[in-house]
């Protein structure tokens, strides 16, 4: 392989295959090196704690390519291949072997980790993560045969494996810090319906505590101690306390970070032929004002494109709002937009949230800021349209779920 002529990717999940996808698809006919840590080709992560772990999705369905097209579209993809060191000056990758490998441009998806449960027993058999497609396996094989399980914090991944574990017919206990599940992320005006959907479905859900301790016996995890002593029985833990970006890697090369790789709209980091996307990268948002990281499955879909055709000197910018979506027993529901915690001065509900069909929406001086639809359909585009149009609506026929969103966009459309 010729000196600084490869394009190498770092990270071998969604965002790192979207982006040789890209490459491609843009004409680049130059080397393109894909690396990955992990002995399975690159798959999407949604699934794990949805449809695969539920059982209703066949493995084959998780992976973003047929393993065929890596080879197809000459894609040097080097699967079990961790990356030991990045070195800017002298543009070269330091592998694990030993080996180095040599760009012209270098782009880190390498994502992000699960944030390590700090407590004594948490080293135990029995204590679960849900981040790869072999933790998955392990969490469906545990459903099979245990009674009982406790999930250590409701947020999405602890909520839908929550679900997942009610569906196999295990009884759960939810464990969760804050007053509400995802009180930080929804304000306490939607947290409390995904709190209710949960004890309706007969899971014991219980807010305001904190994880002392994770007992055993004979080196596996048999329940969890709460500091005010009381003992949750449980045949195995699941623990979901969030994620952290791995830039172990970009910071050792003097990137600079800040809540992950700080990247330009470009998605350019602060050496200019580095680039970063996905879960890891922390990017200016165009229209947001600010510097946003989004661990969420649309943005490493859609931002790898981005940053390909910003490495091949196409001028663009990633300024796409966020998008995520999560499937709970009946509920299925759609978010789209970006609200800070407190944020918001006003949540607007179109419909009835009591029975779980309606539209939320966050604003600030009656800018609507993000949407939120559950159990209704097709809004996506004109929710998207409202956010960022950044002008004012009118609350009352936000809320009114006889005038149809086009009126309002139309409205919005005549004050600009």
């Amino acid at each position: 392989m010729a000196a600084h002529t490869a394009l190498v990717i770092v990270g071998a999940g969604l965002a790192g295959a979207k982006a040789a996808q890209t490459l491609r698809e843009e004409g680049f006919s130059g080397p393109v090196v894909l690396l990955g840590e992990e002995s399975e080709h690159p798959y999407e992560r949604p699934p794990l704690s949805k449809g695969y772990l539920l059982g209703k999705d066949e493995r084959d369905t998780v992976y973003v390519h047929p393993p065929q097209w890596y080879a197809d579209h000459d894609v040097d993809l080097r699967l079990g291949t961790a990356v030991a060191a990045i070195d800017p000056a002298a543009h070269e990758v330091a592998l694990a072997d030993g080996s180095r490998l040599s760009y012209a441009k270098l782009l880190l998806t390498t994502g992000s980790s699960p944030r390590r449960l700090p407590v004594p027993g948490a080293d135990l058999d029995g204590v679960l993560y849900l981040r790869r497609l072999d933790d998955s396996d392990r969490i469906k094989e545990t459903f099979a045969s245990a009674s009982r399980i406790a999930v250590i914090g409701a947020g999405w991944i602890g909520l839908e494996t929550a679900a997942a574990a009610r569906a196999a017919g295990v009884d759960v206990t939810v464990l969760e810090r804050g007053e509400l599940p995802l009180l930080r992320v929804l304000g306490r005006e939607a947290a409390q319906i995904f709190g209710d959907l949960h004890t309706d479905h007969g899971v014991d859900l219980r807010c305001g505590v904190q994880v002392a301790e994770i007992t055993g016996d004979g080196g596996r995890a048999d329940g969890v101690l709460l500091t005010d002593g009381t003992r949750i029985e449980a045949d195995a833990v699941v623990v979901g306390i969030g994620i952290t970006p791995n830039t172990g890697l970009a910071e050792a090369a003097g990137l600079q970070i800040d809540n992950g790789v700080r990247v330009d709209a470009h998605l350019r980091s602060s050496h200019p032929d580095i680039y970063a996307a996905g879960d890891v990268a922390n990017a200016a948002h165009p229209l947001l004002g600010t510097h946003i990281r989004v661990e969420h499955w649309a943005n490493a879909l859609n931002q790898p494109q981005t940053a390909a055709k910003a490495m091949l000197g196409q001028d663009v910018s990633y300024d796409r709002v966020p998008y995520f979506f999560t499937d709970q027993y009946d509920l299925g529901m759609e978010y789209t937009g970006y609200v800070e915690p407190g944020g918001y001065d006003q949540v607007v509900f179109r419909g009835r949230s009591d029975t779980r069909e309606f539209i939320a929406f966050w604003l600030s001086e009656d800018r609507v800021l993000a949407g939120m639809n559950v159990n209704v359909w097709d809004v996506t585009d004109p929710i998207r349209a409202l956010v960022t149009s950044g002008r004012a609506v009118d609350t009352t026929k936000l809320a009114d779920t006889k005038v149809p969103l086009a009126d309002l966009l139309s409205q919005v459309d005549r004050a600009s």
